[in-house]
């Protein structure tokens, strides 16, 4: 059973930067693509980026390519994102997704499957 635990969140001031961290266990990590998404309260989870197993290939929503970088450590069952430049419209609930296999399945929430998520960290911005 994979298990996926979020830290990091916060509170920071517009322009800020923070670093998500995605911890795993349950099963083989470095053979499974990765992703993060977000939610803010009364919206839909909204893909933030994803990455493939070993790194090598990533996708970035537009709303944060250039200032979001995800990045994963194989060695440590870890996946990062570091948030940049934060503004407050990336105020919410960012939660890490694990695939169901090594290549990144898609943007949607539903391409992820429902198994592997994890509980989220709340990233708040302030103006």
């Amino acid at each position: 059973q994979v298990q996926l635990v979020e830290s990091g969140g916060g509170l920071v001031q517009a322009g800020g930067s923070l670093r998500l961290s995605c911890a795993a266990s349950g099963r083989t990590f470095s053979r499974y693509a990765m992703g993060w998404f977000r939610q803010a309260p009364g919206k839909e989870r909204e893909f933030v980026a994803a990455i493939s197993w070993s790194g090598a290939i990533t996708y970035y929503a537009d709303s944060v390519k250039g200032r979001f970088t995800i990045s994963r450590d194989n060695a440590k069952n870890t996946m990062y994102l570091q948030m940049n430049s934060l503004k407050p419209e990336d105020t919410s609930v960012y939660y890490c997704v694990q695939a169901e296999g090594g290549v990144v399945p898609g943007t949607a929430a539903s391409d992820y499957g429902m198994a592997s998520w994890g509980k989220g960290t709340l990233v708040t911005v302030s103006s």
